[in-house]
């Protein structure tokens, strides 16, 4: 196996760019008005100014093909290579010109050259990163010497007013469809994309050997991982209901092009309230890295980061200090406000005006990262700069592997909520764990376990979502008595959850006195948490007998018999584990659930007074298990044992819910 190098790249972006001022001037006013959201999303994604490959009619100037034609000419020029030379090409896009055939081929037969192998990746903006990892792999693998990697995108056909003019739905429009229903939008998720998204193309041509007369950037690894079967589609066209896909009923299966377009079901949408997924992700894979040491913030000279909004670097950003495990903002890189989103094609566009301006330097680290919100999808690519040809001819034998090995999730396909529209709490939403760290006061040992709890919360988050409760109230169909069993049984694990604190307290030395304090003092918060479930139950028409007899199910006497053994244990510091899931849970869910059972069941506060203070104090709680972490005192193996027994923790928990349909 060798290395792979990009040597090279190249960009286009048609036209001169467009102000805030003068784009909807380009895409046309809707129904002859102002939109009223505009302002509102370009405060929030902060871009400037974009590329149209539009005239100011809403003309075509441009094909999709062209523009990324234009972008490998470029970087090809640039490397001194004929097109004679080139042996693979691999393109990614969100839509080409023509539905059929692939977008490679057209773009093949716009640069002309030999015959080549070609690869074209479909999707949004992980599609140029899917073909840049498939044209490394092949360089890796001795398949060819050289490949040249594109991501284009020509959306502001998708985008213009004529498109979104008021239209007529159709009252059955699906063929097959027994709904008697027409298709239902929310018109912002069409409109929101049209002040996000433009033009561009971005190229990089890949050799299997570094130039030699400047600088190159070694591949060193690179990965890409869809969480598709956690989530529905976030952003799509096509198809009446995107939360329930089946046959006969796409764009497709209209009986004409028209019918299909009249039924508003053409138009590319983003499912906003989805979005805040995209950021745990994201930082969830990033923590991932770091945990196996592919990543290292320290070494990270440059990162170039494709985020789709100002907002949500400032998320990823927050989310990484938190846990004394970020990349220091100067170190960022991004030409967002100036060249906008370009989807499949911004990190490349990125990556050719870092490298033209001569941001880079030999021995420097520079880290790709490409969050998709087609249906949540994240890339990674972690390049080195080297200059000349030593450096090949020192370690073209030492190759590190490009995939990570990842374990096996439980999950359920059908976790995801059918058709649910509520609003999220973005709040709520954005936090992968509720651990807190201070910036700057992480050593080694605080940031294995910062990366490890946040992992855990991350995959117990998982694990809940996919429970029969969590899945029936993400779906709008909780009833009264999935709450009431919920409360049923939240009540017999918080009985029990005073008693093993208090018993972990009786069982910890005098040498560790601020955690005895620490425990105690938990113990007399909680000891009468259990009587606000039991006021919920009365609240609700249930009888007090009921709740206050009804047996603990499965997964309640599991967690219970765990937690009370180890707090059994000499010393038993490990249980802060077992309450940064805990209170954790109380302090980032509690209010959002409060909020969705009260929206969906119209009950009022009087039954919701459990959820509604942990969803206020639980945070108050935490911050004390937080100052024992961060203080210095908790040795690495303890670490671990808190880690275990958070993890233990989780999936009992998780029984625990699973259990509540079978009491």
């Amino acid at each position: 196996m060798t290395h792979a190098y990009i040597t090279s790249s190249g960009a286009f972006l048609p036209g001169e760019p467009v102000d805030n001022d003068r784009m909807e001037g380009i895409l046309g006013l809707v129904d002859g008005k102002p939109s009223k959201v505009r302002r509102r999303v370009l405060k929030s994604n902060g871009i400037q100014t974009r590329h149209y490959a539009l005239n100011e009619n809403g003309e075509t100037l441009y094909l999709n093909e062209l523009m990324a034609a234009r972008a490998i000419e470029q970087a090809l020029a640039r490397r001194g290579m004929p097109l004679a030379q080139l042996e693979m090409l691999a393109v990614g896009t969100t839509q080409g010109d023509l539905p059929v055939p692939g977008f490679a081929s057209m773009v093949h037969g716009c640069l002309g050259g030999p015959p080549l192998e070609i690869l074209s990746a479909g999707g949004v903006c992980c599609s140029s990163m899917a073909a840049f990892k498939a044209s490394v792999t092949a360089l890796r693998v001795g398949e060819h010497a050289n490949a040249v990697v594109c991501g284009s995108e020509m959306i502001s056909r998708m985008l213009k007013a004529s498109r979104f003019q008021p239209g007529t739905l159709l009252e059955n429009p699906c063929p097959g469809d027994d709904t008697g229903k027409p298709g239902t939008f929310d018109d912002f998720d069409a409109d929101f994309l049209r002040w996000m998204l433009s033009d561009g193309a971005g190229a990089v041509l890949l050799e299997n050997r570094p130039r030699e007369d400047g600088l190159s950037l070694r591949v060193d690894w690179c990965t890409l991982v869809s969480h598709a079967n956690e989530f529905e589609t976030c952003m799509y066209a096509g198809t009446v209901d995107k939360s329930r896909p089946a046959p006969g009923k796409t764009w497709l299966d209209f009986p004409s092009f028209g019918q299909a377009e009249a039924a508003n079901i053409t138009k590319l949408r983003q499912d906003t309230r989805l979005l805040p997924n995209i950021v745990k992700l994201g930082v969830e894979e990033y923590l991932r890295l770091v945990k196996v040491g592919r990543i290292v913030p320290e070494k990270v000279d440059h990162m170039l980061c494709h985020y789709s909004s100002h907002f949500f670097k400032g998320e990823i950003v927050k989310l990484l200090a938190q846990a004394g495990i970020h990349i220091p903002e100067e170190r960022w890189f991004t030409n967002l406000y100036t060249k906008g989103n370009t989807g499949a094609a911004s990190i490349f566009i990125m990556l050719e005006e870092a490298m033209s301006t001569g941001r880079f330097q030999p021995g420097e680290q520079v880290l790709l990262v490409v969050p998709e919100s087609g249906r949540f999808t994240v890339s990674f690519a972690s390049l080195t700069c080297v200059e000349g040809q030593e450096e090949w001819e020192d370690s073209a034998a030492t190759v590190v592997p490009m995939t990570l090995p990842r374990t096996t999730r439980r999950l359920d396909v059908a976790s995801v909520a059918r058709g649910h529209r509520a609003p999220i709490d973005v709040d709520a939403a954005l936090h992968s764990s509720p651990l807190e760290i201070e910036v700057g006061t992480c050593d080694d040992r605080m940031r294995w376990l910062s990366v490890e709890l946040a992992l855990v919360w991350a995959d117990f988050d998982r694990m809940l979502r996919a429970t029969p409760f969590l899945k029936r109230m993400s779906a709008g169909s909780l009833t009264v008595e999935d709450y009431k069993r919920l409360l049923v049984n939240l009540r017999q694990q918080v009985v029990d959850g005073a008693r093993w604190i208090a018993r972990a307290a009786s069982n910890i030395s005098a040498e560790l006195f601020p955690y005895r304090s620490m425990f105690i003092t938990h113990a007399g918060d909680e000891h009468r948490d259990f009587q606000m479930l039991e006021r919920d139950f009365v609240a609700l028409g249930g009888p007090l007998e009921e709740i206050q007899q009804t047996p603990k199910n499965i997964g309640s006497e599991a967690l219970s018999a765990f937690m009370f053994h180890q707090a059994s244990q000499p010393d038993p510091l490990d249980l802060l584990g077992a309450m940064f899931i805990i209170e954790g849970l109380g302090a980032s869910r509690a209010r959002q659930w409060a909020k969705e059972i009260k929206a969906h069941l119209k009950v009022s506060d009087d039954a919701l007074s459990f959820l509604l203070y942990h969803g206020a104090q639980d945070d108050n709680h935490f911050g004390h298990l937080r100052e024992i972490i961060q203080s210095g005192l908790i040795t690495r193996e303890i670490a671990e044992k808190i880690v275990k027994t958070a993890k233990v923790t989780a999936r009992l928990y998780v029984l625990q819910l699973e259990e509540m349909d079978h009491t």
